[in-house]
């Protein structure tokens, strides 16, 4: 079998993880694998096995305003183009399309050649903010051979507003244990180790929720002084979340050491683990805390969370999402109490065999076979 995955970028991020896990493992089956990307091999952030073909194809930057969008359309045509060329070069039997803009490209560069062209979406997708890739992607995704969600929230919404039907859901492929990358930053350089932590990871973005976090972590530090709150992460909303923690007075209970490539150091380390987003696609984060055998506090946000977490049994959901008040409440409700988070983090191992490498893997096996693509005996 022959793969090519399109995606915008190998920089740290999910999707980004995502990839290099399927690829990865494809690879090791004797899979040929091509990952194409915009931004340059040089930014890769993930480990990729060295029979992995790396192809780059750059586009210009445009400006904004007026001829900002037409310089937009023209290069999304050079994409196209490109692209296209990529795939006549290297006559893939799957074109696979990672996130929306990508997908998108794909099924537009694969119509009339011979591979099979399947899409994805790695957020729920009615919470795609462009108008632009919203649009093509409801005319356009209906003409892929496939389209993989990563919940089954995603796929009736895709069916409902896209008229999509070939539509499957596959969660994430969780690869464990995660593997350490560089940068390094070892929790006891952060931590005095009698300290209790609660942790976040993630990209200090406005979809993580970050700013809901501290507000909530304010509400309720007074009466646990035991405890601190760390985000691992890096992103362009730092500079709000420290001011947020300074107008708080939280600078020594509130610590933002940045991208961490062990990240599986601080699930080791963590005593409750928290996931505050507005909005997911399959969070995860939340399963790899779970998996080390953390505790986990979650909004109930769309889409993921709920498909993790059995409320009071294995984590906490938290209604509404957005609402401080109540993410404290239940923070509060297990960092007192001993005995249930234990007791819940004990419980919430069970996730690794639910969304287990081998089962993912294997519904992708499903997917190709399903489009009319298998690969050579042994390799499936």
């Amino acid at each position: 079998m022959n793969i090519v995955i399109f995606i915008y970028s190998m920089q740290c991020g999910g999707a980004q993880r995502v990839t290099a896990n399927l690829a990865n493992e494809w690879a090791s089956r004797a899979i040929d694998v091509t990952i194409v990307t915009e931004v340059s091999p040089e930014q890769d952030f993930y480990p990729l096995e060295g029979s992995i073909k790396r192809l780059h194809m750059p586009i210009a930057a445009r400006g904004g305003g007026l001829l900002g969008a037409l310089g937009g359309l023209t290069a999304n045509f050079a994409r196209v183009r490109e692209y296209r060329r990529i795939l006549k070069q290297v006559k893939p039997d799957i074109a696979l399309g990672m996130m929306t803009a990508a997908s998108v490209l794909s099924i537009l560069a694969g119509r009339g050649l011979p591979c099979k062209v399947v899409a994805t979406e790695h957020t729920h997708p009615p919470i795609l903010p462009s108008k632009l890739w919203s649009t093509l992607r409801r005319w356009v995704f209906p003409s892929a051979d496939r389209i993989v969600v990563l919940t089954e929230e995603s796929k009736v919404w895709l069916r409902e507003h896209c008229d999509c039907s070939a539509v499957s859901v596959i969660p994430p492929p969780f690869a464990l244990p995660i593997p350490r990358t560089e940068p390094m930053i070892m929790p006891e350089t952060v931590m005095a180790p009698e300290r209790r932590m609660l942790l976040a990871v993630g990209r200090l973005h406005e979809a993580k929720g970050f700013d809901y976090l501290v507000d909530a972590f304010a509400e309720i530090a007074p009466g646990l002084p035991q405890w601190d709150l760390v985000i691992v992460g890096e992103g362009d909303q730092r500079a709000l979340l420290e001011k947020k923690v300074a107008q708080h007075g939280l600078q020594g209970r509130v610590k933002l050491p940045g991208h961490a490539g062990n990240v599986r150091d601080w699930y080791q380390r963590a005593d409750l683990y928290v996931l505050s987003s507005r909005f997911e696609g399959f969070s995860m984060t939340l399963v790899e805390a779970m998996s080390a055998g953390v505790a986990a506090v979650s909004y109930d946000c769309d889409c993921g969370p709920r498909d993790i977490i059995r409320h009071g049994e294995n984590g906490l959901l938290v209604r509404p999402v957005g609402d401080p008040h109540a993410l404290a409440q239940a923070l509060g409700r297990l960092m007192e109490n001993d005995a249930e988070r234990a007791a819940i983090a004990a419980r919430a191992t069970g996730v690794t065999q639910t969304f287990a490498f081998d089962k993912t893997v294997a519904m992708w096996s499903d997917v190709f076979s399903a489009v009319g693509v298998k690969a050579r005996p042994g390799l499936a």
